[in-house]
């Protein structure tokens, strides 16, 4: 009898359960988060470029 009870309150357990679903959305959020730095990330190394070519080409004034 003791097995069976033991059976009984394993399967009214629902911890696992919650751990399945936290893992599940932490890997769609992960998922998402590379999805859209793949989508951006050229037109990022793009921009960054010719924000730093606009800026190399700037002449810093040293006298007053």
């Amino acid at each position: 009898m003791k097995l069976f009870n033991l059976i009984k309150r394993f399967e009214r357990d629902e911890d696992g359960a919650v751990t399945v679903d936290w893992v599940v959305l932490t890997a769609a959020i992960v998922g998402l988060g590379i999805a859209v730095l793949t989508t951006v990330g050229g037109a990022t190394d793009d921009y960054g470029e010719t924000i730093g070519s606009h800026l190399s080409s700037q002449d810093v004034k040293t006298t007053y």
